[in-house]
C-alpha cells in the first residue's frame, strides 16, 4: 500500500462480481492490495453462470442428446420415440447451474477481500455511494458490470409480449411455434435448441448471412444444417411492425423489397445485448463511455487513470474468457504501474454451439481481407475424414489461413463435430507462433477428429518453400 492510498476506505474497489470482477479482485488480493467487491445483483455468479454459458449449452447438450436418439437408426439401432419431459430437462439445468453459482459465492465470500451486497453509483472519481447507504472511497476501481438485454427494435414489442436471453431460460412449457428475431450466436443457438425440442422455428436476420463476424462458408454450413432440421432462415430482412392477432403474435417485414409476415405462438428477442453501466452514473466520475461502453485502451484503462473495466461492460468482445484476461490485467496493472500489461487479441475465439459448430480463431478471410493482410487458405471437409464419417457427423471442414512467405499460422476455422474442441488445437500452435510446416509434421493419432488438421496443414506446407 503505498502512502497516496491510505486516506481511501480501499486500494481497489471492484464493481460486479461475475467472470471479469472476481478475475479482478482475486489477483488484486493475491498482491495484498486492500480489496472490495460490490456486487447488487439478485444472485451472485455473473452472466456466464446465472444467464449464459452454462444454462443455454447445458440445454444444448440436452438437445443434442435427444436429436441423437432420435437418429440412432443410423447406427443401427432402434430406438423409442424420444420422448422427454421438458420440466426435467430444466430442472437438471436449474441443478448445474446451482453448483457452479453456490461455487462462485463461496470464493466470493472466502474471505480473501470484502464483499458488499449493494449497487453503487459514482459521486466522484474516488467515491461511490451504495444501496444500503454507505459510501465508500478508492484510489483505484474496477468497473465489470456485465451487460443486460438491449432494447427491442420494435417499439410495439413491448406490447405484443415477447421473450428474450434471460426469460427463455425460465420457460416452464414450450411454445408449439416461434419466432427468433436475430442471427448472432445467442439467436442461432435458442432456435436449434428449440427446434429440437419439436418447437416450429422461424429465424428472421436482418443481414444477408447468419452469424455475420464468421466466414460466409462457415455461416452456410449452418445454415444448410438449420434447413435440413425444419428451421425456416429468413436472412435479408428489415422489421416493420409487431401485433398479436387472436393467439398468435406476428412480426412484419420486409425482404426483397415485399412486405411479408410470420405469426407464432411465441417472439424470442435474440438481437444482443448492451452494457449495463446506465446505473453507474459514470459523468460524474469524468468517465468516457461509448453507446454505454465503457472506453479503455490495451492496458484496460479507462478515460480517467485509475478507473478501470474488464468484460461485458467494456468489450469490444463479449467473452468469457477474455473477461477474465481483462481484470486479471486490470488488476496487475493497478498493483504494478511500472510493468503494465496488455491484452492481445490475436488469439480471439469465437465459438457457436450448434451442430456443427462453429468456431474460429485469429484472422478469418474475411477479417484479413479487409484489413488487406496477405495469406494462403487450405480447407478440408469432414465428409472425407475417418473419425466423423464413424461418427456420421459429415458436416463442415476445416479451414487454416497462414502466412504466404513464413507458413505461420495466421487463423483457423472450424464447422463440424467439437469443433468448439478441437479449435484450441490451432489456439495452441497460434500462441507458439508454429507453421504449417510444424503442425504438419506433429503427430497426430488415428483415427480422431484432431488428426484433420494436418490436411490442410499439410496441403498449405507444400505451397509455402522455406
Amino acid at each position: 500500500m503505498t502512502l497516496e492510498t491510505k486516506h481511501f476506505d480501499f486500494d481497489v474497489a471492484i464493481i460486479g462480481g461475475g467472470s471479469g470482477g472476481y478475475a479482478a479482485a482475486r489477483t488484486a488480493a493475491a498482491r495484498k492490495l486492500r480489496t472490495v467487491v460490490v456486487d447488487g445483483a439478485q444472485a451472485l455468479g455473473g452472466l456466464c453462470i446465472l444467464r449464459g454459458c452454462m444454462p443455454t449449452k447445458a440445454l444444448l447438450y440436452a438437445a443434442e442428446v435427444r436429436h441423437l436418439a432420435k437418429a440412432a437408426t443410423r447406427w443401427g439401432m432402434k430406438p423409442s420415440a424420444a420422448l422427454f419431459d421438458w420440466s426435467a430437462v430444466m430442472a437438471r439445468k436449474d441443478a448445474v447451474i446451482k453448483d457452479f453459482a453456490d461455487y462462485r459465492a463461496g470464493q466470493l465470500n472466502r474471505g480473501k477481500f470484502e464483499l458488499i451486497r449493494a449497487q453503487a453509483r459514482f459521486l466522484d472519481p474516488h467515491t461511490v455511494e451504495l444501496s444500503n447507504g454507505r459510501r465508500l472511497t478508492a484510489a483505484h476501481f474496477v468497473i465489470s458490470t456485465g451487460s443486460i438485454v438491449g432494447p427491442a427494435p420494435l417499439p410495439e414489442l413491448s406490447q405484443v409480449g415477447y421473450l428474450d436471453s434471460d426469460t427463455a431460460l425460465e420457460l416452464k412449457a414450450l411454445p408449439k411455434s416461434i419466432i427468433v428475431l436475430g442471427g448472432g450466436a445467442i439467436a442461432v443457438e435458442f432456435a436449434q435448441l428449440f427446434a429440437r425440442f419439436d418447437v416450429e422455428v422461424t429465424l428472421i436476420q436482418r443481414s444477408e448471412q447468419l452469424l455475420k463476424d464468421f466466414d460466409p462458408d462457415s455461416a452456410a454450413a449452418v445454415e444448410s444444417s438449420f434447413r435440413r432440421e425444419g428451421i425456416k432462415v429468413l436472412t435479408g430482412t428489415q422489421l416493420v411492425g409487431a401485433r398479436r392477432e387472436a393467439s398468435k403474435k406476428v412480426i412484419s417485414f420486409l425482404r426483397g423489397g415485399q412486405k411479408q409476415e410470420v405469426s407464432a405462438d411465441e417472439i424470442l428477442f435474440a438481437l444482443g445485448r448492451t452494457p449495463n453501466t446506465a446505473s453507474l452514473d459514470l459523468q460524474k466520475a469524468g468517465v468516457v463511455t461509448e453507446k454505454g461502453r465503457i472506453t479503455t485502451d490495451r492496458q484496460m484503462q479507462s478515460s480517467v487513470p485509475h478507473i478501470y473495466a474488464a468484460g461485458d461492460c467494456t468489450g469490444p468482445h463479449e467473452i468469457v474468457h477474455i473477461a477474465i484476461q481483462q481484470g486479471e490485467i486490470a488488476a496487475h496493472n493497478i498493483s504494478n504501474p511500472g510493468s503494465p500489461r496488455t491484452i492481445d487479441y490475436r488469439l480471439l475465439i469465437s465459438v457457436v454451439f450448434t451442430d456443427p459448430q462453429l468456431a474460429s480463431v485469429g484472422l478469418t478471410e474475411k477479417a484479413a481481407k479487409e484489413a488487406g493482410i496477405a495469406y494462403l487458405t487450405a480447407t478440408y471437409p469432414f465428409n472425407d475424414h475417418g473419425k466423423s464419417i464413424i461418427m456420421g457427423a459429415h458436416e463442415g471442414f476445416v479451414k487454416l489461413l497462414a502466412e504466404p512467405k513464413t507458413g505461420e499460422i495466421l487463423g483457423g476455422s472450424c464447422v463440424g463435430p467439437s469443433g468448439g474442441e478441437l479449435i484450441h488445437e490451432i489456439v495452441i500452435a497460434m500462441a507458439k507462433r508454429m507453421t504449417v510446416h510444424e503442425l504438419a509434421a506433429t503427430p497426430h493419432y488415428h483415427p480422431t477428429l484432431a488428426e484433420i488438421w494436418t490436411y490442410p496443414a499439410e496441403e498449405l506446407a507444400d505451397q509455402i518453400s522455406l
